[in-house]
């Protein structure tokens, strides 16, 4: 079940036993006689989870990075934050804009619930914007027509999990004036054909095996990891569209594995 879901389950319910208690029990029970166990405990969770609940959905809300795919940018371990409303109010649970503030950037860092399993959130590089045309050629990166430049930063190597050892060169790339890191594998394809699902707007995009082209429809982003080829994302699965968005990454606050990550701002 949703973590946002459950917060606002347990808010009704500590919510209503109050209310029940200030407008009905109390008046029953006598003065010396204490409030039941289970009216106190309501009374006293119900402006905790209240303040959790109203931070989480409106303001910051903390989430874990399990996977590799925008390392190396962040890693494994990495506790993030995320602002719920760079990119306007939008209410708990549904997700509906309410108020809108900023669009997404390209180059932003982005968590979003991932189109093919909604229950899942997935944080991803914002590589094209509504009407853009995305083509990935030769591990290179095309908006619009414009070639994104790359510059070569050495050899980067890491382990993934199964202490498997992973080779890369790393890349500096300059997305629309936005600098971020990129990681980029020669051994590899670059992309795997065979995995392109089926999903909604397939028709915007066409395949090769010299190259990916895409148009953004309205109302949707064209995301990427930063490990472009440990990465599965809106080459294989499409487009997120607005309505899945969560916010915008922007600091790590914990990596228990790695103390000196604390305190990063995330590019």
């Amino acid at each position: 079940m949703d973590f946002a879901l459950i917060m606002f389950v347990l808010l009704l319910v500590t919510g209503g036993v109050w209310l029940l208690d200030r407008f009905a029990l109390q008046a029953k029970r006598a003065a010396e006689i204490k409030e039941p166990w289970w009216v106190e405990y309501a009374k006293s969770f119900f402006p905790v989870i209240l303040a959790v609940f109203l931070l989480r959905s409106f303001l910051v809300e903390p989430f874990k990075i399990p996977s590799g795919s925008m390392i190396p940018t962040l890693q494994v371990g990495d506790f993030i934050l995320v602002n719920k409303f760079t990119y306007g109010i939008r209410l708990p649970i549904v997700s509906k804009k309410i108020i809108d503030i900023n669009n997404p950037q390209r180059g932003d860092v982005m968590v979003f619930h991932y189109p093919e399993n909604p229950s899942v959130d997935y944080i991803k590089r914002v590589v094209g914007l509504p009407g853009d045309v995305i083509v990935y050629r030769g591990k290179q990166l095309l908006v619009n027509g414009v070639l994104q430049q790359q510059k070569h930063e050495g050899e980067y190597n890491y382990v993934e999990s199964g202490l498997s050892f992973v080779h890369t060169e790393r890349y500096s790339e300059n997305l629309d004036g936005h600098a971020h890191a990129a990681l980029i594998n020669p051994d590899m394809p670059a992309i795997h054909l065979g995995s392109v699902a089926e999903f909604p707007q397939r028709a915007q995009c066409s395949y090769s095996e010299k190259e990916m082209r895409c148009t953004v429809p309205a109302g949707h982003y064209f995301m990427m990891g930063d490990n472009r080829d440990n990465s599965r994302d809106s080459r294989y699965w499409g487009f997120v569209p607005d309505n899945l968005i969560v916010g915008k990454a922007f600091f790590i606050w914990m990596n228990f594995g790695d103390l000196k990550r604390i305190g990063l701002s995330i590019n």
